[in-house]
């Protein structure tokens, strides 16, 4: 898994440069077709990275994104009206079977279909219209890491050329750079804050509330330790009940519009008593967390997966897991 978290940077580049031919094309084909909508369709670290791409597509063409659960098309057999949509399938092997049906589906619904996986000859390539190669490379640790950068960083490549947005290519173009700063943040001062804490927030909002979700699944598979994502919004609602004192949250903040506001979160937070560790130079009483600015809204909390993968992977360690061999898992879960 560290091995994995190190090639990142290249990963990305090699995607970027591999893979640019085929996303200018599905992008020009998206602007052609010009859709009412979005939808996406996965599971686990692949539905962060849809995640990711549904927060991308709203704020920079304007258009609503859904996730369709694959199970409608797979066990439900119920079909959707899906005409005049661009349809999104992002999965790492390209084998999952429900995965596959809900993007065959969609393309005979007349939804165009655009494929983001890591294996080019997969049944969910072959499915779609279009396929993106995501050039991540072998990835042979359970917990993906590599994998749901680059599918991340292709479904916001995708829609770059959808729009023709030069600033976030220009922006995608740097990320390596960035990316190789951000894997050698340290962020271990939040280990003995989770020494003996069975369970912690993490906390997002906008794009990096899709980083939340991804970072709270890697607590569970590498650290056997519960963690819940939240937007720095709903939080303060029902889940504030189980905030006791020294209670941690780890709060995603990005460069962004939504930063003020997730830093206010975590001042509340503290306020209740909670150990909060916050990525902003605006701490109160939050711990400062190291982070690469990235000059981008959303290459922003790309920057910060990447410190998370470096810290969670060695916080496994430290807590006497292995984090390459995470019990109960395996690395490709092909669904019906």
């Amino acid at each position: 898994m560290r091995r994995e978290i190190e090639e990142i940077p290249d990963a990305v580049a090699r995607l970027l440069d591999g893979s640019r031919a085929a996303l200018a094309e599905a992008g020009r084909d998206i602007a052609k077709r010009d859709p009412r909508f979005v939808v996406t369709v996965a599971r686990g670290s692949s539905d962060h990275a849809a995640t990711f791409l549904k927060y991308a597509v709203e704020l920079t063409a304007g258009l609503a994104v859904a996730s369709v659960g694959p199970s409608v098309a797979s066990i439900y057999n119920a079909p959707l009206k899906l005409s005049g949509s661009a349809c999104v399938a992002i999965s790492q092997s390209g084998k999952s079977p429900d995965i596959v049906a809900m993007a065959e589906a969609a393309r005979r619904a007349g939804s165009l279909t655009i494929a983001l996986t890591n294996t080019a000859d997969s049944p969910l390539a072959k499915a779609c219209e279009h396929t993106i190669d995501i050039l991540a490379g072998v990835e042979k640790s359970v917990a993906a890491t590599k994998t749901f950068v680059n599918s991340a960083v292709a479904a916001v490549a995708l829609m770059a050329h959808c729009t023709n947005d030069q600033a976030l290519l220009a922006a995608l173009a740097e990320l390596p750079n960035h990316l190789r700063k951000a894997v050698s943040c340290d962020w271990m001062q939040m280990a003995a804050a989770l020494d003996g804490a069975s369970s912690l927030f993490i906390l997002g909002r906008g794009p990096s509330f899709a980083i939340a979700n991804e970072a709270a699944l890697k607590f569970k598979e590498t650290c056997a330790m519960h963690a819940e994502a939240y937007s720095a919004a709903e939080v303060m609602h029902g889940p504030m009940a189980l905030v006791r004192s020294g209670f941690p949250v780890l709060a995603l903040a990005s460069r962004d519009a939504s930063e003020a506001s997730v830093v206010d979160t975590a001042g509340r937070l503290a306020d209740k008593g909670a150990t909060v560790f916050l990525t902003s130079d605006t701490i109160g009483k939050a711990i400062h967390l190291p982070f690469v600015a990235t000059g981008h809204p959303l290459a922003d909390p790309l920057a910060l997966i990447v410190s998370f993968y470096a810290f969670v992977e060695a916080f496994a360690r430290h807590r006497g897991l292995n984090p390459d061999e995470p019990p109960n898992l395996r690395k490709v879960t092909e669904t019906l």
